[in-house]
């Protein structure tokens, strides 16, 4: 069953078309990451959902009621939606209690036991989020990662049927967005809440839905779980922008066979579906998806030459010459080639 359908959704601002007939649907309970560099119509995509702006054409559908379309739009306050924004929004001169609590006030349809109340429902959401006892605190007694934890616990105090999240860690050190990413997963399964996560990240969109959505100009380029994402990605802008990728190049004899250019080795059988890089001619190979071994004369493997060696703890980064190319691999730290070595290189794709 779907929280939210997107369908044929359009924005124009001015003569600027932000997003061009965007189709989508998020299931009960499902994590969907918005993910794409700046400009690409995520955040655009988020606003439309909330309510903050309407389609120019177009239809969107929360809880089986349209909310939007290109004459009608339901206020934000009216959609029961759940909103964290990148810069906390938290109101200076309230209290922690006064912040998270402020939607329990004024948000429609809240569950009568949270209104009648609130101090209980505000108690059990800080709990959830870690911040138990911090009530009276104000926000500027509070740390980043603490702010942020108010945020998530207002957007989520009078059970929203959808939380938006508009790259909600990006302002927070290495260290608490690991932290964080915890945190919201953890809120997920408590709750079972569909969420909208837009972010440029794509480590955290990997790490944290079910489901990736990669925009581009406005467009959905690919929408899958991540490991359909990762290795089963349908265009050269997917390949390179969620993980890096080493473009070989060849030609395809079969659907299910790689032969690569100026290697007398047999075909490169796949695994994955690379139908969009048939008339390409290139195989598109993630760094993990590269092994490398000594070289032994008499083998029939990928010749290459380490030309880069990058320490990284648990494995080594290594950047090896192939032809006239290079390509990156990541392997084991037990797998250790100096720089200048010859090495046989196999792809498992």
């Amino acid at each position: 069953m779907n929280n939210a359908v997107v369908t044929g959704v359009s924005k124009k601002f001015g003569e600027v078309t932000a997003l061009h007939s965007i189709d989508l649907q998020i299931g009960d309970g499902e994590f969907v990451a918005l993910l794409g560099p700046s400009g690409c119509g995520k955040t655009t995509l988020l606003r439309l959902l909330a309510g903050f702006e309407s389609p120019t054409s177009g239809e969107i559908w929360i809880n089986h009621e349209r909310v939007a379309d290109g004459s009608y739009r339901k206020p934000p306050e009216q959609r029961r939606i759940g909103m964290v924004f990148q810069s906390f929004a938290l109101w200076p001169h309230m209290t922690v209690y006064e912040n998270v609590a402020f939607p329990l006030r004024h948000q429609q349809d809240v569950p009568d036991a949270y209104r009648q109340n609130p101090r209980e429902r505000v108690a059990k959401i800080l709990d959830m989020v870690g911040l138990g006892g911090m009530e009276e605190r104000y926000p500027s007694q509070l740390s980043g990662g603490q702010k942020q934890r108010v945020a998530l616990a207002r957007a989520i105090v009078f059970d929203p049927s959808l939380l938006l999240m508009d790259e909600p860690l990006s302002s927070l050190d290495a260290e608490l967005r690991m932290q964080m990413r915890k945190e919201i997963q953890h809120i997920h399964r408590e709750l079972g809440t569909s969420i909208v996560y837009v972010t440029h990240d794509q480590s955290e969109a990997l790490a944290m839905a079910d489901k990736i959505v990669v925009m581009r100009g406005g467009k959905v380029e690919q929408a899958g779980t991540p490991q359909e994402i990762y290795y089963s990605p349908q265009s050269s802008f997917v390949a390179k922008f969620v993980g890096r990728a080493n473009f070989v190049k060849g030609k395809w004899s079969d659907r299910e066979t790689f032969i690569m250019e100026g290697q007398d080795i047999p075909g490169i059988r796949v695994a994955h579906d690379y139908s969009p890089f048939y008339q390409e001619n290139v195989l598109p190979v993630r760094p993990d998806q590269v092994k490398l071994r000594a070289w032994q004369d008499g083998t029939e493997a990928i010749r290459g030459r380490v030309k880069h060696v990058q320490f990284q703890g648990r494995e080594l980064l290594y950047s090896i010459q192939v032809g006239g190319e290079e390509w990156e691999a990541v392997c084991d730290i037990r797998d250790q080639f100096a720089f200048g070595e010859e090495v046989a290189v196999e792809l498992h794709v």
